[in-house]
């Protein structure tokens, strides 16, 4: 993967201003539908990513799930502990990569969801694009996409720098998971913008939002409206989906109950939908003053 600024003659930036982590042509992940989920810091990024994968799962898709936080807590509730992440192994082999063994940093969980967590640079040392890229090489070296229908990038936090958009390089669709309130969806109309430019150069579409957290959907049903892209699903704010974490477990394995069901009902409806195919959503993003001044309450 390359540096490269928009003067350098190579194929034109993300945006203006853009220095961007290009993917190598090399690096493109074949055969497997491949999904990128965003969204605000904290909206529950990690627990969508899981229980969609073991949707995925359960209807007999083989999944590879890929954790790109330095916190390395995508996949715990489908692994039930906190794995070693990509950057850590290779440390331990001075960055040799052709040392590594695939069980030194692919796990196995809930349902067969295969599980990596990609890690992260230390604070302010470098960039998680570089982080995203080296996961798939050696995911590639490996052939372990080979034998995978859908990968999952769960990646941290609001798109902050063209590092952590790395993913969208690789992913057929994007998706943005929101709660009903100003912040996030702010951060959306970022996230949303971050995905167009990616869009230029790359076969990434938007697919869409999934409220989460909320028991309305008002003001991102507005919000969408606005800037023309789906609403793909409804979690609702159930205390049921926060003891799932606490409990280090999926939906899926809680016990049945009305809230649960209907949960689980809703991810197995959304992996059936993104399987089958969703429309790439052509949404128009405002600008940050203009959605300042659209949410909100008179």
């Amino acid at each position: 993967m390359n540096l490269h600024t928009p003067n350098k003659g190579f194929r034109r930036a993300d945006g203006e201003g853009s220095v961007q982590v290009q993917l190598d042509p090399a690096d493109k992940i074949k055969g497997a539908k491949v999904f990128a989920v965003y969204g605000k810091g904290g909206i529950g990024k990690s627990t969508t990513s899981s229980n969609l994968s073991a949707a995925f799962s359960k209807l007999g898709h083989r999944v590879l799930q890929i954790g790109c936080d330095p916190k390395h807590d995508s996949t715990f509730t489908l692994t039930k502990k906190l794995m070693p992440t990509v950057i850590d192994v290779l440390e331990t082999v001075e960055f040799h990569s052709e040392e590594l063994r695939p069980e030194d940093y692919m796990f196995e969980g809930y349902n067969g969801v295969m599980c990596v967590e990609a890690g992260g640079p230390p604070a302010g040392t470098g960039c998680g694009g570089y982080v995203v890229g080296q996961t798939v090489k050696l995911l590639k070296q490996h052939h372990l996409l080979e034998d995978t229908d859908v990968v999952i990038f769960d990646v941290l936090g609001d798109v902050v720098c063209g590092g952590f958009a790395a993913p969208l390089q690789h992913a057929e669709r994007a998706v943005v998971v929101a709660a009903n309130d100003f912040d996030s969806i702010f951060a959306m109309n970022r996230i949303v913008q971050a995905i167009g430019a990616k869009s230029k150069n790359y076969d990434v579409r938007l697919a869409g939002v999934v409220a989460n957290r909320s028991r309305a959907t008002d003001e991102i049903d507005r919000f969408c409206d606005a800037v023309g892209m789906p609403r793909l699903a409804h979690f609702r704010d159930v205390d049921e989906i926060r003891r799932s974490r606490l409990k280090k477990c999926t939906l899926f394995e809680m016990p049945d109950s009305p809230e649960v069901i209907q949960a689980q009902d809703e991810y197995m409806r959304l992996a059936a939908m993104l399987w089958a195919g969703v429309e790439p959503s052509i949404a128009a993003p405002m600008k940050d003053r203009d959605i300042f001044d659209f949410l909100g309450f008179e």
